[in-house]
Formats: structure tokens, sequence, C-alpha cells
């Protein structure tokens, strides 16, 4: 088993906010500032029958809290995990005890999956110090580095009063305190209607990350009531492909090869 938190650690470098990821031994050595906030985001498809907060109460990175995407999400829709308003955002984010000046660690179970639907969430919403966990769990376990298999009283209310906050914003009432300030930033999302307007203009090139099967409707939709195919003018790259066998995000230029393999650089 690696060393504790409390025993000496490296030196490392702040990571810069232009970098989406940082490694789990960059993590380690930092798991102690009071600056940085760890999340396990872990969200799974339901054919795979796993509990995120189950398996977050049998083992979670040291100080982790668990953010729930199904319950910090947009209650105006049946759709599932839409992006919910800047105040639901700020309250929920508020009720874990995310402030504004907090460098945020986002990781999930899988490796690299539903951890980076919050990071951009984040980024969506104004705030920059936030960093994917490079391999997530699996990669911090397979490093030798402790886990939690005890979740105290405080974190499982944090989760229940971040999805109680969400509730509350959209039955209108007030939250206080707000200490997690937000910033809307249109051009990281786009609405339906831009998306249907985007197959016609084709100012930009809509990129499928689902599976080759799904993405030409050999599949079935995971989903009730979902059709197949994809989005006319897309083009698929499976996320798997993103990653090396030990799930960390390939290098950059390898990441731009498997683009170019696709005609999907200019």
């Amino acid at each position: 088993m690696a060393s504790s938190g409390s025993e000496a650690k490296a030196n490392y470098a702040p990571i810069s906010t232009n970098e989406p990821v940082v490694s789990v031994d960059w993590l380690h050595s930092n798991l102690g500032d009071a600056d940085i906030k760890v999340l396990d985001a872990s969200w799974y498809m339901a054919h795979e029958q796993r509990n995120p907060i189950q398996e977050y109460q049998v083992a979670h990175i040291p100080g982790a809290l668990f953010f729930d995407l199904n319950g910090i999400a947009d209650r105006k829709t049946n759709l599932r995990h839409m992006l919910p308003s800047e105040e639901a955002f700020a309250a929920g984010c508020s009720a874990l005890g995310i402030e504004n000046n907090d460098g945020v660690v986002v990781y999930d179970g899988m490796g690299l999956f539903s951890a980076a639907r919050v990071w951009w969430m984040f980024r969506v919403f104004g705030h920059d110090k936030v960093w994917v966990l490079d391999g997530g769990l699996p990669k911090w376990r397979a490093s030798g580095y402790d886990v939690e298999s005890s979740v105290s009283n405080d974190a499982i209310l944090k989760a229940s009063a971040a999805t109680e906050a969400i509730e509350k914003i959209y039955q209108g009432q007030t939250i206080s305190p707000i200490t997690f300030q937000t910033k809307f930033r249109p051009h990281l999302v786009l609405a339906l209607d831009q998306v249907k307007e985007n197959i016609e203009d084709k100012t930009y090139q809509h990129i499928d990350a689902r599976s080759k099967a799904r993405f030409d409707g050999i599949a079935p939709e995971p989903w009730k009531g979902l059709p197949s195919g994809h989005i006319p003018g897309s083009k698929c790259v499976p996320f798997p492909l993103m990653f090396d066998s030990s799930q960390t995000l390939l290098p950059a230029e390898e990441l731009k090869k498997q683009f170019e393999q696709e005609g999907k650089t200019k």
C-alpha cells in the first residue's frame, strides 16, 4: 500500500487551468491541500447494474465527496442529465462546500467516463480550476494509493443536501449561504435549435463519442423509446479510443492522429 497523505510528499508544480487532467501522483501529493476539493462523480449505464453511491461508500479517494449526476441536473425536463440552471448549480456546489477559490479534481469508477461531464459543467459555469483525474479510481488503486471504505455522516449529508438544494431552487425557494458563484459561458453549449441549424450550416463538426454500433444504428439504444442512429452529418469517434490500456488519456499527438484518421481536423 502506498504512503498515506500524512507522510512526506514530493513537491509538484501547480497545474495550469489549460490542462484538463491531473495525474494520480499529483493528486496524491496534493491531497491534504485545503483548497483542493475531490469529487467522486461516478455514474453507470443501467445495463451495468452498478450503484455509484454504494460503491462510493465502499471505496473512494480519501476526503472525496460524492457528486450526484442524477441529482445535480435540470428538473424541468424528463431527459437525463440536462444542464441545471446557474442558480441551481451554484446551490448544489455550495451545499457540497465548494467555493470559487477551490481547485476541483473529479474522478469516476470507470477510469475516465462521467467525470469528464462534471469537468465540463464546472467550465460551463465559469470555474476554470477544475481537472479530471487521469485514469480515475482504477488508476489510483492500481498505483497503490489508499482508499477510504467508511463515510462520515458529513459526506453523506452534503451529497443529500446538494440534491435537496437543486429541488428547492426549482420549487422557487431561496437557498443560503451561496459559497459558489457561477458565470454562464454560452459558447460551451449548443442548444437543440443550434444543433439543427448547424446540420445545415456546417459551421462545426458534430462528433459522436458513442460506440460505432450505436452510431450506425446496429445496436439498440439503452434507453427505451430512443431511436437508433446518429445526428445527420456527425462523425464517430468512440471515446474508448482516447485512452491507453490503463484508461489514461493518450498523449496529445496520438489524440490528434485519432481524429485525423477520420478526417475530423482541417
